[in-house]
């Protein structure tokens, strides 16, 4: 009864406030967690409604909601958006470096006021001590933590200022009142999340026995199809193939800035408008290139995974990765900037055996132990603030947030509520304290090089890739995805596959014929498009958790937890064909033969 009245008063809402007449069931189940005070985690893909599972609660929770996300272009689009609401109730605020000290008070005061609901901050913002005890006076009821992804040193976008998220959220708890010592509601929300990010950001940010909504990863309008380019003029061969044939605009993902440079230039020889984009150029450059590309004056965009966050333009086409990604979280999360329209678009994958070696020489490299040890040796003779252990160690803000974050997972520092960092001298000795941090290094990068070889056997694989990725993500489907170029068939059939796939749902679609000595291409399953934020509801996978086991003989459910003698315990992440995915703590992912399973008892259920 008690759901019922929540999901009355958030449908009201939404309808009366933001215009929406319907909520999917994964954005209700969401916002019905934040009004009860629970913490959530909700992975949903692009377009599917993120911003309103915390925008509608918003508007219902006493207090003001406080929006952290990594880039101001994504920040200005979102209040641009809530302030078209025309509504008092989505009025919203930024706090930044782009604004003067005034207008910052200003917008700080309009929040303490009621005057706005929302206020938009960044992770470098919530570091100083003393802004957060300004925030921490507006008494929020709402964090709502946006690209989440970027917390986790698993993710593909790390991100070090989004490492001190936790401790600067747990500060906003009010220091008097009947709110003393309780923090705000927690959501954390990202379009792709796979095992290990999902329990890095849930550790970080420490929520508290959160909701987890994952729901309808699969996108039927994106077809994926991915090439083996023997060598490297193949490759340029069939990227110019591409250009010359798609419509519309699109990015072209490089893993170097070198690269991205070079490819531009050739690309513009050869006759086609591009530029070039990296976290190399000056911030003016990249924000006008970036409003070049939105506004189609540049259709073909080179660039690094730089590129992407705060791109709110619905149709672009196609999506190509010149190169291997370093993994599937990577991959997911930039196809997934096509296509947002709900109509056709390509995901190309151009890989070659060599992108292997050049993903595996990004993972290498770790702190010097002398680094560590000396970093240790200062934080136990007192507690120090940021700014006075980069004058003693010369670091810079990157690495000495780097360091810190490594300490912190070893148990080695602590953050105190001043935001002073510690060493207590009961924890391990300077020498002792570096050895665990390298021990965690390198099994970060275990984890890593498995991610690269995860992404691999993606590229080579002969089966259904939509059932592999999302399998991947903890995500499931009944069968075949029937928008990829292993369940369409010959070439000449796939834009009719990926058109059919992205209608509304009909009894059948027919299939184009059989080109020998292909075999005949499978029909696509009837799916509804992805529709744009917060659309109608549509069918969704089960959310909460892992989607449930696919039918069949597979000897542990997707999802479970197993453990091997070797190894220890990790999680069923999938089946392809005679093969299944585990995700183990210690080693990361491993590909095993079902059979050799099955045979030598290598796996027991937990």
């Amino acid at each position: 009864m008690k759901d019922l009245f929540l999901t009355w008063r958030l449908r009201r809402r939404a309808a009366a406030v933001f215009g929406w007449r319907r909520l999917r069931p994964a954005q209700l189940e969401a916002m019905r967690a934040l009004m009860r005070g629970r913490d959530a985690m909700v992975i949903l893909p692009t377009g599917a409604g993120k911003s309103a599972v915390y925008q509608v609660p918003a508007t219902l929770l006493r207090g003001p909601t406080v929006v952290i996300s990594p880039l101001l272009a994504l920040q200005q689009d979102q209040i641009a958006g809530l302030a078209g609401r025309g509504h008092e109730l989505t009025r919203a605020v930024l706090v930044s470096s782009a604004e003067s000290p005034r207008q910052q008070q200003e917008n700080l005061a309009a929040v303490r006021s009621g005057k706005a609901r929302f206020l938009f901050i960044t992770p470098e913002q919530l570091a100083s001590p003393e802004r957060l005890a300004q925030v921490r006076e507006l008494r929020p009821a709402l964090v709502a933590v946006d690209e989440a992804h970027c917390l986790s040193s698993w993710g593909h976008d790390f991100r070090p200022d989004y490492l001190t998220l936790g401790a600067s959220i747990a500060a906003l708890a009010p220091t008097r009142g009947r709110r003393k010592g309780r923090r705000p509601v927690i959501v954390a929300l990202t379009a792709t999340a796979s095992a290990p990010v999902r329990e890095d950001i849930i550790a970080r940010l420490r929520l508290r026995d959160p909701q987890i909504v994952v729901a309808g990863l699969d996108r039927p309008n994106l077809f994926l199809e991915a090439v083996h380019c023997p060598t490297e003029e193949y490759r340029w061969r069939r990227l110019t193939t591409l250009l010359n044939e798609v419509q519309g605009c699109g990015i072209v993902y490089v893993p170097t800035r070198r690269q991205a440079e070079e490819l531009a230039r050739r690309l513009r020889d050869a006759g086609h408008r591009t530029a070039y984009y990296h976290g190399g150029l000056a911030p003016g450059v990249r924000a006008r290139r970036h409003e070049e590309f939105l506004a189609g004056e540049i259709p073909v965009m080179v660039a690094t995974s730089a590129f992407g966050m705060g791109i709110d333009k619905p149709d672009i086409r196609w999506v190509v990765h010149y190169a291997l990604p370093d993994s599937p979280d990577s991959y997911f999360q930039e196809i997934g900037r096509a296509g947002r329209d709900g109509a056709p678009a390509r995901a190309v994958l151009l890989y070659r055996p060599e992108d292997v070696g050049l993903q595996r020489y990004f993972t290498g490299g770790a702190p010097a132990e002398a680094e560590i040890r000396d970093l240790v040796a200062v934080l136990r003779e007192r507690p120090h603030d940021r700014d006075e252990l980069r004058a003693r160690s010369g670091f810079s803000a990157r690495k000495l947030t780097q360091l810190l974050t490594l300490l912190a997972e070893i148990e080695v520092v602590v953050t105190q509520p001043d935001g002073r960092l510690f060493c207590p001298p009961s924890g391990p000795v300077p020498v002792e304290a570096a050895r665990l941090a390298l021990a965690e290094v390198e099994r970060h990068q275990a984890v890593q090089r498995n991610r690269i070889d995860m992404m691999r056997q993606f590229a080579e694989l002969r089966s259904c890739r939509g059932q592999a990725l999302l399998a991947y993500f903890g995500d499931s489907l009944d069968g075949p995805c029937g928008h990829c170029d292993n369940c369409a068939g010959p070439p000449s059939s796939r834009v009719a596959v990926a058109e059919a796939s992205a209608q509304p749902a009909s009894p059948t679609v027919p299939s184009p014929p059989p080109a020998k000595p292909a075999p005949a291409p499978k029909t696509p399953r009837p799916r509804r498009a992805p529709t744009p934020e917060p659309a109608p509801a549509a069918p969704a996978q089960p959310s909460g958790g892992p989607a449930p086991a696919p039918s069949g003989d597979e000897p542990f459910p997707v999802g479970g937890t197993v453990r091997h003698r070797a190894w220890g315990t990790g999680v069923v992440l999938g089946y392809e064909a005679d093969r299944m995915t585990v995700l183990f703590d210690s080693v990361g992912y491993k590909v095993l033969s079902v059979g050799v399973v099955r045979e030598k008892d290598l796996l027991v259920a937990e």
